[in-house]
């Protein structure tokens, strides 16, 4: 292992493990809150509504904003699942000699999608001039966190050689997480579930 290799795969791990021990620090943080239950009479299942949540409630139909914005929405979808793949890429990519050349050849087709339309990012919010005046200097640095994110992991599934790159690039992606905009992974979660359990207590599902 040249040098270089060594340095990215320490910064890899370093970034792993802040990634980690934030992630963690902002659990409890979120647990701590404190939590006012509703007191009105539960009328339907609550968990039936968690399920909604995670499943239907994510399709383009169940909210308005995205049955008139079917482009953004795609483009969205697509790019965090990217995001998602490029994690799991990540954590197997010390046996990436061993993946098969068309397995690696798909992922980096896969990985280049995404990371243009992470580029499509910085179009769509210096374009529009809602979007414009909302992003702050947070949004354009973790939107290009993470096109760098999945254009490091496109190329170096094509070409091994500059694995490395993608090590040392992936351990700042995952430092900068808990501290700026890309922690929101973590929100969605609790977005979701307490959506979830409103409506599906006051059967408003059914």
């Amino acid at each position: 292992m040249s040098t270089f290799e060594s340095v990215a795969a320490v910064m890899a791990l370093t970034g792993a493990a802040i990634f980690a021990a934030g992630v963690i620090v902002i659990l409890v943080a979120a647990q701590r809150r404190p939590y006012n239950a509703e007191l009105a009479p539960i009328k339907g299942s609550p968990a039936k509504g968690v399920l909604w949540a995670f499943t239907l409630g994510l399709a383009p139909w169940a909210k308005e904003s995205v049955r008139i914005h079917w482009i953004a929405y795609i483009r969205g979808v697509i790019f965090h699942l990217g995001i998602f793949l490029g994690a799991a890429y990540l954590i197997a990519t010390p046996w990436l000699a061993q993946m098969p050349e068309s397995l690696r050849l798909s992922l980096a087709a896969l990985f280049g999608i995404g990371a243009l339309l992470g580029l499509a990012g910085f179009w769509i919010r210096t374009s529009a001039p809602v979007m414009k005046v909302l992003s702050t200097p947070d949004d354009y640095f973790a939107l290009a966190l993470t096109t760098l994110f999945l254009a490091s992991a496109s190329i170096s599934a094509y070409a091994i050689d500059y694995l490395s790159a993608f090590w040392a690039i992936s351990g700042i992606t995952m430092a900068y997480v808990p501290f700026g905009k890309l922690r929101h992974f973590i929100y969605f979660f609790y977005v979701r579930v307490f959506l979830g359990l409103t409506f599906g207590r006051r059967s408003v599902l059914e």
